[in-house]
C-alpha cells in the first residue's frame, strides 16, 4: 500500500510538473513577445498618423510592448502596402491601410500586391466622414444651395484641390460631379497637407477632405465647411448640414482606416491584436482623440471588415469607371 501510495504521489507530482511546463511554454510562445511594427504606407504626420500614433501607445500600454509606427509614403499608399505584403508573417509587422487602398485596385493598373488575396483583415480602426470646404474669401456663397446654383451656373469655373490623383480627396470630387451634374477642375497636389495648405492661402477654391485634418481650420475660420458627406451631421460641426438633407442621400464618402496582417500571420497573433484592438476601442484616451477628429471607432468582426472592404472596392470602381479616370 505504501508502495502504491509513492507511486499516486509521483504521479500527480509528474502530472503538476507537466502543467507547470506546459503554462511556461504558453506564457513564451503567447503573442506578443517583442515590438510589433506597423506600416503606415504615408508620410509622418498625415491622417493615417493621426489614429496609428494613439493606438501604438494605447497597444504598449496595454501589452507591455511596443508597437512601432514605421511611415513608409509614396506611390499613393501603395509602395507600404507592398512592403507589408512582403513582410514575414510571423505576428510582428501589422498594416494600417485607408480607403486609398481600396480604390487603388480601380486606378493602378499593375499593383505589386492584392489586398483580399496577400493579407487578412483585422479591424476597422475609424471612420470619418469627408468634408465640402471653400476658402471663405474665394468662394463667397454664404450656404451651400447657393454655391450649387453658382456652379452650375459657371462650369469649370471653380477648382477643387486633392492629395493626389486617385486619392480619396479626388474620388470624392468626382463622384460629387457625377451626382450634382457640375464640372469642378480637378488640381492634384503630392499630399493632403499641401492641398490643404494651399486652399488656407486661397490659391484654390475647394477641397474634399477628411473631418479630422480640416476641423481645427473650420472652427479657426479659415475655411468654410458647406457640406459633411453623408445621412447625419457631425456631432464636432453639428451646424454644418449633412449631404442627405441637401438632397444627396447617396452621396456618402467616409475616409476610413483598417488594419490587416500579412497572409499566413498565426492565427494566435490575428485573435490577440483583435482583442487588442477592441480593449483599446473602449480606453477613454482613445475614445477623446477618435471624437476629436470627428471619427467613430470600427465596430466590425474581422469577417465584416473584410466585406466591407469588398464593398468598397466595388462602389469605387464604379465611380472610377463612370468618372472615366485614368492615371498615368
Amino acid at each position: 500500500m505504501h508502495h502504491f501510495l509513492d507511486r499516486r504521489s509521483l504521479l500527480r507530482a509528474g502530472a503538476a510538473g507537466l502543467a507547470l511546463s506546459a503554462l511556461g511554454a504558453r506564457a513564451q510562445s503567447g503573442w506578443p513577445t517583442k515590438p510589433v511594427t506597423l506600416i503606415v504606407p504615408f508620410p509622418a504626420g498625415g491622417g493615417t498618423d493621426a489614429f496609428a500614433r494613439p493606438l501604438s501607445a494605447q497597444f504598449a500600454k496595454q501589452t507591455g510592448k511596443q508597437l512601432i509606427v514605421d511611415n513608409r509614403g509614396g506611390a499613393g499608399g501603395t509602395l507600404g502596402a507592398t512592403i507589408a505584403a512582403r513582410a514575414q508573417p510571423d505576428g510582428y509587422t501589422l498594416f494600417m491601410g485607408a480607403i486609398h487602398h481600396a480604390i487603388a485596385p480601380s486606378v493602378y493598373p499593375k499593383l505589386e500586391y492584392d489586398l483580399q488575396r496577400d493579407f487578412v483583415p483585422l479591424a476597422l480602426l475609424a471612420e470619418v466622414p469627408q468634408v465640402l470646404v471653400v476658402n471663405p474669401k474665394r468662394v463667397t456663397a454664404p450656404d451651400f444651395k447657393t454655391f450649387l446654383a453658382e456652379l452650375k451656373k459657371n462650369p469649370g469655373k471653380l477648382n477643387y484641390a486633392s492629395a493626389g490623383g486617385g486619392t480619396s480627396h479626388h474620388l470624392a470630387g468626382e463622384l460629387f460631379k457625377l451626382q450634382t451634374g457640375t464640372f469642378i477642375t480637378h488640381i492634384p497636389y503630392r499630399g493632403a497637407g499641401p492641398a490643404l495648405q494651399d486652399l488656407i492661402s486661397g490659391n484654390v477654391d475647394m477641397m474634399f477632405d477628411g473631418l479630422g485634418s480640416s476641423a481645427a481650420h473650420i472652427k479657426g475660420g479659415r475655411i468654410k465647411a458647406l457640406m459633411v458627406a453623408g445621412a447625419q451631421r457631425n456631432a464636432s460641426l453639428p451646424d454644418v448640414p449633412c449631404a442627405a438633407e441637401l438632397g444627396l442621400p447617396d452621396y456618402k464618402v467616409t475616409t476610413w482606416y483598417g488594419l490587416w496582417a500579412p497572409k499566413g500571420t498565426p492565427a494566435e497573433a490575428q485573435a490577440r491584436m483583435v482583442e487588442e484592438v477592441k480593449k483599446a476601442g473602449a480606453a477613454d484616451e482613445i475614445r477623446a482623440v477618435w471624437a476629436s477628429n470627428g471619427a467613430q471607432f470600427g465596430n466590425l468582426t474581422p469577417a465584416q471588415f473584410g466585406d466591407y472592404v469588398q464593398a468598397e472596392i466595388a462602389r469605387w470602381a464604379g465611380v472610377v469607371k463612370a468618372a472615366n479616370i485614368k492615371l498615368d
